[in-house]
């Protein structure tokens, strides 16, 4: 399959700038693989189709304020540095993303002022990795927990590009799932902002299982490819843990033929990279740059949660990967026609 497979138009209206008034009132669409049936539901309808001993993996990353906005010494010119990972905590080294990248060169300062101090943290150029990617040195004499707070501080939710609008408090809760406790993305799981605290409540005491994995999103996973040939894309690294409390969870649904539904792509790419010889998931901490596209043979999910993702992106690859080519594109103009809602504030689908 070629990338251009994958293309679609898809309407701007539909990309969705807000999340839904309700975390788990949004529209749901529900794919059934084997009969090649299409329903709408409601993201809450989710219960009907778990049963007791069945699993749902979620992803506990955490958002953080990845977003800042600074001044350039001596000209003042205004510009965005987008944090994208901690290379060096000790030294206060990270890798960052700028705008406008021509006015930003190795050994340039950018300072930030505290919101409430007259003080400003400083961050030196050291290194230029490509044409806007950098590496950056804070040069802060700061306390890690108190330097951490101040860039809570400055930092602003990094809500994606295509929402013009500037992220008010209400995206500072909503951009992030109910089970975040482990920060270091710079994307939300969005396929697990729909879930409640009162669903996932609902789900256990039916007897459902909730296993968590982390993995630390980046930017790499939402844009489209540049290359025609699929094998030729080469996917951005992202760190990810998978604790023996819930290999233990998952193996033993495994074993028992339970459902076992992977919350976003995420989830699945975590689980698809660490799997055994017997095609049980494995304990594992590490990176992953795994790129899942059709065809391919899933391991350990036999159930998938997913968002309505953008034309040409490795996401809606995966997802047709896990439901099939001709069915996944029928559900998108379906979707089109329906107006779902797409991207990170959109609808769900849940694949069986």
């Amino acid at each position: 399959m070629k990338t251009s497979d994958f293309n679609f138009i898809l309407p701007k209206q539909l990309l969705a700038d807000k999340p839904s008034k309700e975390r788990d009132e949004c529209k749901l669409m529900v794919i059934n693989k084997d009969k090649k049936l299409i329903e709408h539901k409601k993201f809450n309808n989710i219960i009907e189709y778990f049963n007791e001993g069945d699993v749902i993996i979620l992803n506990n990353t955490k958002v953080f304020p990845a977003r800042l906005y600074g001044n350039k010494e001596k000209t003042n010119a205004k510009i965005e540095v987008f944090l994208l990972r901690e290379l060096n905590k000790k030294e206060k080294i990270w890798d960052i993303l700028v705008d406008p990248a021509r006015k930003v060169r190795v050994g340039n300062k950018i300072y930030f002022k505290y919101k409430k101090e007259n003080n400003a943290i400083i961050l030196e150029i050291i290194d230029n990795t490509t044409s806007k990617g950098r590496i950056g040195k804070f040069i802060s004499d700061l306390p890690s927990e108190i330097f951490k707070q101040k860039i809570q501080e400055i930092g602003i939710t990094p809500l994606p590009k295509y929402i013009k609008r500037h992220p008010d408090k209400h995206d500072k809760e909503r951009y992030q799932t109910v089970y975040a406790s482990e920060e270091g993305s710079v994307a939300a799981p969005s396929a697990g902002l729909h879930f409640s605290k009162h669903l996932i409540k609902k789900l256990e005491i039916k007897g459902v299982k909730i296993a968590f994995i982390t993995l630390h999103i980046g930017l790499g996973s939402f844009q489209s490819l540049e290359v025609e040939d699929l094998s030729k894309h080469k996917m951005d690294s992202e760190q990810f843990i998978i604790t023996e409390k819930t290999t233990k969870i998952v193996n033993n649904a495994i074993k028992n033929k339970k459902k076992i539904c992977a919350v976003g792509t995420s989830c699945m790419r975590a689980i698809e990279s660490s799997v055994s010889t017997l095609k049980l998931l494995n304990t594992h901490q590490g990176w992953t740059n795994k790129f899942i596209f059709p065809p391919y043979k899933f391991n350990i999910a036999n159930c998938m949660i997913t968002n309505f993702h953008m034309p040409k992106s490795s996401l809606i690859m995966m997802a047709t990967a896990f439901t099939g080519y001709d069915l996944i594109m029928k559900a998108y103009k379906i979707a089109i026609k329906s107006k779902y809602k797409f991207y990170s504030y959109g609808d769900a689908m849940i694949i069986i």
